[in-house]
């Protein structure tokens, strides 16, 4: 958790919040790379790549 606390300092003190959305995506498509990995969903989401 610590490093989430540094993170959301850093971007408040150098003002670069165009950072956030991007960082929100790419967790997204981890997770959701992650989760599918395994399933018949999988051959789909990885023609996106």
């Amino acid at each position: 958790m610590e490093f989430l606390k540094e993170f959301f300092t850093f971007l408040k003190v150098r003002k670069k919040f165009w950072l956030l959305p991007i960082i929100i995506i790419l967790l997204l498509f981890g997770g959701l790379i992650v989760l599918t990995q395994g399933t018949a969903v999988a051959p789909f989401i990885y023609t996106i790549f």
